[in-house]
């Protein structure tokens, strides 16, 4: 299999082979609708957040040098990320496309992106912009735990698990990540606001951008997605 033995949803009648980005504060569900989008189509969710994580708890220097920076809630720079992506969409598992999760943050990053993308001879890529009201991202960040063994996302306000703290699929225990404190949240969200909101502007002039209303229910948000990018194949 050419996609590096990802198994693809029956009901993925065509291969994604393009990139799809994400695009939305934090606390828009971009994770949850990247991993089941990435799982339709058989193809590799690419979350910078984990990655980045991934290299600190290693101690890559990569990890060293953005530790920091993640701890005060600012945006890793251009170089380390660019770097990192430039990697990963190399593996054979990406030749049949991929699902972004939290890149591209800045109008910078996007441009340098549709390059890499160019040279590797992918479709352009497909944008999702998930809107949503400030006040709901402050719920969902403040309120969201993460199972430590599967990675499966609760809310203790909108989704709590059964048992709290406790992984209704695998009893792990679940965590809140360090970045989804009170405290931390507002600099995110000014952040966000910075430099990522200027993403939709420019995937809108470029005829990319698909909004959808992320304050609906997981459900329906995950159908208007699936609408959008099968409409596109």
């Amino acid at each position: 299999m050419k996609n590096g033995g990802i198994a693809a949803d029956p009901r993925a009648a065509k291969p994604l082979d393009r990139a799809v980005i994400f695009l939305g504060p934090p606390g828009a569900g971009k994770g949850t609708q990247a991993k089941e989008l990435a799982h339709k189509f058989g193809v590799p969710h690419l979350s910078t957040g984990d990655m980045l994580r991934d290299n600190i708890t290693r101690g890559t220097q990569l990890g060293q040098l953005a530790k920091p920076i993640m701890a005060r809630g600012e945006l890793v720079p251009d170089s380390l990320v660019l770097k990192m992506v430039a990697e990963r969409i190399e593996k054979p598992d990406c030749w049949h496309g991929f699902v972004f999760d939290g890149f591209p943050r800045t109008v910078a990053q996007a441009q340098y992106l549709g390059v890499m993308l160019a040279q590797h001879g992918y479709k352009p890529p497909l944008v999702v912009h998930l809107a949503i009201d400030p006040a709901l991202v402050l719920r969902r960040i403040t309120g969201r735990r993460t199972c430590k063994a599967d990675g499966e996302i609760y809310n203790i306000f909108d989704r709590p698990p059964k048992v709290a703290g406790i992984c209704d699929a695998d009893g792990g225990q679940l965590e809140q990540r360090p970045d989804d404190r009170e405290e931390i949240v507002a600099p995110r969200l000014q952040a966000y606001q910075k430099q990522t909101a200027p993403l939709v502007a420019y995937y809108k002039r470029l005829g990319r951008l698909h909004s959808v209303d992320a304050s609906q229910s997981v459900p329906d948000v995950t159908r208007r997605i699936n609408e959008i990018v099968c409409a596109a194949l």
